[in-house]
């Protein structure tokens, strides 16, 4: 698990448009919430994605910006966004390496069969690229707004 007061592992990720997004890049400039959900259209993810992009400009004014993480394609989040209103931009991890880096891919046992999937996670990290939150195991209702207030915290330097 990664920890508070921990650098943020680096990354680079195509978003919806498939233009290359790297974690370095807001480095200095803004504070990022990353958050990795199982995948698009599921009932927690819409519920998570939803909430955080009705957040998104109070996320701004606060120096922040918000990426989503799954392992769908790029295809896939166009439409989930296009579809559910995203405002923040939906990053394709398909063979879960940064997913891995986050510690948020785990193992599941479905029918007797061992399956990769995505453990809910959220990570605030800030300009300088240090973790300052982290949560594991997240419920997708109300994680938004609990998430914003602790950004606030951050404040906008």
């Amino acid at each position: 698990m990664l920890n508070p007061g921990l650098a943020a592992p680096d990354f680079e990720l195509p978003d919806a448009r498939m233009e290359m997004v790297r974690l370095g890049d807001f480095r200095g400039h803004h504070h990022v919430v990353l958050y990795f959900f199982n995948r698009d259209h599921s009932p927690g993810g819409v519920i998570e994605a939803v909430e955080f992009s009705d957040r998104t400009a109070i996320f701004r004014e606060h120096g922040a910006i918000v990426l989503g993480v799954s392992l769908d394609d790029c295809m896939a989040h166009e439409v989930f966004s296009d579809e559910e209103g995203i405002e923040f931009d939906l990053l394709s991890d398909p063979e879960g390496e940064v997913s891995r880096l986050y510690h948020a891919l785990k193992e599941r046992e479905v029918q007797g069969m061992v399956k990769l999937g995505v453990e809910r996670s959220t990570f605030v990290i800030d300009k300088e690229g240090v973790i300052r939150h982290a949560f594991y195991h997240v419920q997708p209702k109300g994680h938004a707004a609990e998430v914003l207030s602790l950004v606030k915290q951050l404040g906008k330097s």
